[in-house]
């Protein structure tokens, strides 16, 4: 081998040295399945890069309703789920997707309404009987309908109220959080959602906070790692990584410190 043709040789040996270090250090990120209201409220765009940059992991983000994000996971598209639909949650854990589930932050839900308050539920606080009235005012009010974690508590707050919602004054969406406040808006109906979403909301209107208050209304979240038994392509390093950096310190700080016009969105309660 020539001098040159030996010096060819180790520029292609270092090039492809060069492409595989890079194709290492672009793979150093997970795919995290979560609920639409972490993504909408700019919970992610405050803590990601923080966590980025401490670890040198990327974290990518699928935002959909949490029934579709457990499903998500368990066809194995992920590494992390982050939703807030506790009984669904551990659910998943219990079947083998899941290797242990860790409360990671609360916040509540909200009855939003217009100002002029057909229902006459403004100012209540007992959600059970503000349903009530507001089946029995025949009020427009507008669900997901989507089984997201918002749409599953919402009909488990019906039941407990003893009512099952139907007719034209009761429409399901279909749709996220977003669109079913806009819709909402749109038709003068009342909407259930959570308050993260609510205050960072830019379509208000003349819509207002109607009922809030009951512990009933409690909201939280969840944080999982997939299973890799169930999941050979997750990444459980740097899965469990991120989640250990959600639940220290560092990470509980970071998500109290998330505020809107001085309102905190969510807080932190890990153990």
């Amino acid at each position: 081998m020539t001098r040159f043709s030996s010096s060819l040789h180790l520029l292609a040996l270092t090039g492809a040295m060069a492409l595989a270090g890079g194709a290492q250090a672009q793979d150093k990120s997970i795919l995290v399945q979560s609920t639409t209201s972490t993504a909408n409220s700019g919970l992610y765009d405050y803590l990601l890069p923080e966590f980025e940059k401490a670890s040198g992991i990327k974290v990518n983000v699928v935002a959909v309703g949490t029934g579709q994000a457990i499903k998500n996971a368990q066809n194995c598209d992920g590494d992390v789920l982050l939703v807030h639909a506790k009984a669904a949650e551990e659910k998943f854990v219990a079947e083998g997707y899941g290797v242990t589930r860790s409360d990671l932050m609360y916040n509540d839900f909200i009855i939003v309404g217009p100002q002029a308050d057909p229902a006459g539920v403004a100012g209540m606080n007992d959600v059970k009987a503000a349903l009530a009235k507001l089946s029995q005012s025949g009020a427009a009010f507008a669900s997901r309908g989507d089984d997201s974690g918002t749409h599953k508590k919402e009909m488990s707050l019906w039941k407990a109220a003893g009512i099952e919602p139907s007719g034209e004054w009761y429409r399901s969406t279909g749709s996220g959080m977003g669109a079913t406040l806009n819709a909402g808006i749109g038709m003068g109906a009342y909407v259930m959602t959570d308050r993260a979403t609510w205050i960072s909301f830019g379509n208000k209107g003349d819509y207002q906070i109607a009922v809030e208050g009951d512990p009933e209304m409690f909201n939280q979240y969840g944080v999982i790692l997939v299973n890799p038994d169930k999941c050979p392509t997750v990444k459980q390093a740097d899965g469990q990584a991120f989640i250990d950096w959600l639940l220290s310190d560092d990470g509980q700080k970071a998500i109290g410190g998330y505020q809107i016009d001085g309102q905190q969105l969510f807080f932190p309660d890990a153990e």
